[in-house]
């Protein structure tokens, strides 16, 4: 066993041939991923595609017809059973397909949210996934960052790792870079190792790459912890529970009709039998859960596009729900591009720049933008970062944090002389300051709340003099040095964005740390809130004990601690609303969990956000989020009008065999004609609906409510009025034919039902709009589809060897008018719908 943390740096350096200034060079790294393999843990392998195959077969219908083909042949009716037994092999094919389909998009995703680690390479800093580490690499670990493999420290400035997903300890553990000694120390006691899976909650700090993967602590006890199984989303549950209500209802349907055609008409058992057990295969749209699981996985594959990564599929369905959106100001709302245009010194400018630069991490290219910024202002005027760095060695810090919006860094000056510097809000840095009068600090606050109020953000900085080293930074008693004032524009797409927002019955919410006139001065711009009644700061919530409906009439939030973000984010909740809410630090993560999406930033963003969340922006843009919203709400749009498809003409077949039954007809369709419809119907031309372009008012209407049923009485009546339509055309063509056979009757009806299915798959492009206004060619997947299966309608028709399988007859020229011109009915009659009682605009 490798004790690390009883070892030396310089030897464990020395056997990885490590560099700790300059990292593995890329050749090494390279040929060492070859050797040590990829940094992850063995997953429980998926399904094998035969596994998934003969899963098909596992429906209780299924396993039935199957029977009933099965005697069949034992019947001697072979062609009869071979063809069944086909059909149902090739609705099996289609059905694994699907079920593959979905799980390697949701494989994609996995891959699209792998935590990017910053780590030395070749003596340079850079960003890779996490997965691409190997042994020897140095990482740089921040407060938020995502702990990649396990590392001996090499360097440890006030960090805090949170080990509660390997320990179970909730306490953070305080880290060191010392050598400890100690005889098979328990993790916890092992301070100067960072562990693959942790968390670092605060300070920052260099690790050594020791062992990755399986070899992990973490990989250690990985084979002992039982595989999570995939557990369904709230909409695949809905639709699962709503296709058991609708197999129970068409079972007990075609019971009737078997009953009825065996008692009344004295049709032969096997025939019956078959008939009904086929209609009611037919009926179930056993391919409901597949489709839900496609759209949203592949729904949120597409999202990329969009520069959002779906880390949740639950998030996909619930976007199209969301009432308030929470966003950040700076990077969200704004480019995040500071650049400093107002420098106010006290006394001494230069004093000031100096403090500003010691006092950031940053460097002219690389850091927080805030930071980068003073730093290019102090560049302009000469003082150069390294050279102020080297001349002032940091001692301690006191990393930033957001509950008291301010940071301080240690100095040496000079032997035995120490200079701290403080940086933060400016009220906070006043209030800190010992060497202002009161007349001064009013005056400095009238300056800041006239540079606020142009959307000016405002950064104070003090010091403090020590003769002999603290043991900690100082943060009273300062020396004011002075203020600047940074300009943010906004972006300019936003504006745009939230009013969609506003026209899609969404209310965005602006919550920053931020000065109060700042926010003021952004959110009038953005378009979010213009009168500064609606502006509420977070101490007046704690100062005026808010309730959360007193929250609920505010717009913007500004100089919030993330308790008062959960605080909003649950106000909202509490009274209905479906929250949104946006997040980029450690501790951001309560109210990105408690929001029903947690949106995350992929550039500003810490990997604790990140993990919070349940959506990624890859560009930290607020139009991103809206942009998200509008496909979200496409994709359960595209998934209701799949629903709507399979219902309606699946009603039709059962309404159209019902009604031959108890009309005393012969029936007008025999098994395999019944299986034959729904495959090629059922199939493509359904799924090809998902895939539907959105529509143009997608974003005029009101979200969707969460508890919203599958079905309403519109969807009934729809169900009924086409079922009726396809029952009056299929029988009045069946009795046609019938004049001449019952092979050309037959012939009719099944060619009938399959063409109004496919005029009426165009028809639910569109609950509302006119098909020629949403566009007959919009959708190519679709037109494909439904050419497709005419031509395959048209072989089973019309060639010698299916006529004798399908017990169909060739259709004559004006018979084939006849059914295009009945199939052109479906339109008709959805279109006068559609005129009639569609909204007007």
């Amino acid at each position: 066993m490798n004790n690390y943390y009883e070892q030396e740096v310089s030897d464990i350096t020395a056997k990885l041939e490590s560099d700790l200034d300059r990292g593995l060079s890329t050749a090494q790294a390279t040929l060492r991923l070859q050797t040590s393999g990829y940094n992850r843990l063995e997953e429980k392998r998926g399904k094998s595609y035969l596994f998934i195959f003969l899963g098909q077969f596992s429906g209780f219908l299924i396993i039935i017809l199957m029977a009933a083909a099965i005697i069949s042949g034992l019947l001697q009716e072979w062609s009869d059973a071979i063809a069944i037994l086909t059909i149902m092999l090739l609705n099996a094919l289609l059905g694994a397909s699907q079920e593959i389909r979905a799980e390697k998009a949701v494989a994609a995703l996995k891959k699209l949210s792998t935590p990017q680690i910053t780590l030395l390479r070749d003596g340079n800093l850079s960003k890779i996934g996490s997965e691409s580490i190997v042994p020897g690499d140095i990482v740089i670990l921040e407060a938020g960052a995502f702990v990649p493999a396990d590392l001996r420290l090499i360097e440890s400035v006030n960090l805090k790792i949170d080990e509660s997903a390997l320990t179970g300890e909730s306490e953070t553990v305080d880290k060191q870079s010392e050598i400890i000694k100690g005889d098979n120390l328990p993790l916890g006691d092992q301070k100067n190792l960072a562990f693959s899976g942790t968390m670092t909650t605060y300070g920052r700090g260099k690790g050594l790459v020791v062992t990755t993967g399986m070899r992990t602590e973490l990989g250690k006890i990985a084979n002992l912890i039982a595989a999570e199984e995939k557990g369904k989303t709230p909409l695949e549950k809905k639709f699962d529970q709503f296709g058991r209500w609708l197999g129970y209802t068409a079972i007990g349907i075609c019971a009737v009709i078997f009953l009825v055609g065996l008692l009344f008409h004295k049709a032969s058992l096997t025939t019956m039998f078959l008939t009904a057990v086929s209609l009611a295969v037919a009926a179930v749209p056993e391919s409901l859960p597949a489709v839900v699981t496609i759209s949203l996985a592949l729904g949120a594959y597409r999202l990329v596009k969009r520069r959002a990564i779906i880390r949740k599929l639950p998030a996909v369905e619930t976007l199209g729900s969301v009432t308030i959106i929470c966003s950040d100001k700076t990077g969200t709302l704004t480019e995040n591009k500071m650049t400093v245009e107002v420098i106010e010194p006290f006394a001494d400018r230069q004093a000031l720049l100096i403090g500003a630069v010691l006092c950031s991490d940053a460097t002219l290219t690389q850091g927080d933008p805030t930071e980068i910024a003073l730093v290019a202002a102090a560049a302009k005027e000469k003082l150069q970062k390294t050279a102020l760095d080297a001349d002032h060695p940091r001692a301690l810090e006191i990393p930033f944090d957001s509950k008291t919006k301010r940071m301080t860094t240690l100095h040496k000056i000079s032997s035995g002389h120490y200079v701290s510097y403080t940086k933060g809000a400016i009220e906070v840095i006043l209030s800190l300051c010992v060497n202002l009068s009161d007349a001064d600090k009013e005056k400095i606050l009238s300056r800041a709340a006239q540079l606020a109020r142009s959307g000016k953000r405002l950064i104070g900085v003090a010091s403090k003099e020590y003769d002999l080293q603290p043991t900690a930074p100082e943060e009273n008693a300062l020396n004011y040095l002075g203020f600047f004032g940074m300009a943010d524009p906004l972006r300019p797409e936003v504006k745009a964005a939230v009013q969609h927002c506003y026209e899609a019955g969404i209310t965005p919410i602006m919550i920053t740390g931020d000065h109060r006139l700042t926010a003021l001065a952004i959110a009038k711009e953005a378009g979010i809130a213009a009168a500064p009644e609606l502006v509420l700061e977070g101490q007046e919530i704690d100062q005026r004990n808010l309730s959360s409906a007193d929250l609920l009439s505010y717009r913007v939030f500004a100089r919030v601690s993330p308790e008062h973000k959960l605080k909003i984010v649950t106000a909202f909740k509490q009274h209905g609303e479906v929250v949104a809410m946006t997040g980029d630090g450690v501790n951001d993560a309560p109210a990105l969990k408690a929001s029903d999406i947690g949106v995350a930033m992929g550039i500003s963003g810490t990997d604790v956000s990140k993990e919070a969340a349940d959506m990624i922006l890859t560009d930290d843009n607020f139009a991103t989020i809206v942009g998200a919203i509008e496909a979200g709400r496409g994709i359960y749009d595209n998934l209701m009008k799949f629903v709507r498809y399979v219902l309606t003409t699946n009603a039709g077949e059962v309404l159209v065999m019902f009604s031959s039954v108890l009309l005393g007809f012969p029936l007008p369709l025999l098994p395999i004609q019944i299986l034959w419809v729904n495959l090629v119907t059922d199939g493509l031309p359904a799924l090809a609906l998902t895939m539907e372009p959105l529509e143009d008012d997608i974003m005029k209407r009101p979200p969707r409510r969460p508890d919203a049923a599958i079905t309403d009485r519109g969807l009934f009546l729809s169900m009924l009025g086409i079922g009726l339509l396809m029952t009056v055309v299929t029988l009045s063509l069946f009795l046609f034919g019938l004049n001449e056979s019952l092979a050309k009757a037959r012939t009719l009806a099944f060619t009938s039902l399959a063409l109004l299915q496919m005029t009426h798959v165009l028809n639910c492009k569109s609950d509302q709009q006119s098909l020629f206004k949403v566009g007959l060619f919009s959708n190519r997947y679709l037109i494909w589809a439904i050419t497709s299966t005419f031509f395959l309608q048209w072989l089973v028709v019309s060639v010698p060897f299916l006529q004798a399988i399908f017990h169909t007859t060739t259709l004559s020229l004006a018979e084939w008018i006849l059914v295009l011109l009945g199939a052109a009915t479906a339109i008709l009659a959805v279109e006068l719908r559609k005129w009639r009682f569609s909204p007007k605009t």
